[in-house]
């Protein structure tokens, strides 16, 4: 199994924009590119490898609205909304 791991440049959360009013948790990781698929981030998503809000998540449905961050890997994104 490949695991893509990106570089953490600093402590501040990566800011992630969505045009969306939530976006689940397992598409959140493939949009983010932390992982290369849906099935890669299942796998970690129930693993308990992934936290959101500082709490580890097994639900990869997870509805997550812009101010939730996400940690995997030693990385930390945070959901933003768009700005237009």
């Amino acid at each position: 199994m490949k695991v893509r791991v990106t570089k953490k440049l600093s402590d501040a959360p990566i800011d992630i924009p969505i045009t969306t009013e939530f976006i689940k948790l397992q598409d959140f990781l493939k949009f983010a590119n932390a992982v290369e698929s849906g099935g890669m981030a299942k796998n970690f998503i129930v693993n308990g490898e992934v936290q959101v809000n500082g709490e580890v998540c097994t639900q990869r449905g997870k509805k997550l609205r812009p101010g939730d961050t996400v940690t995997f890997l030693s990385n930390t994104w945070r959901v933003a909304e768009t700005d237009a």
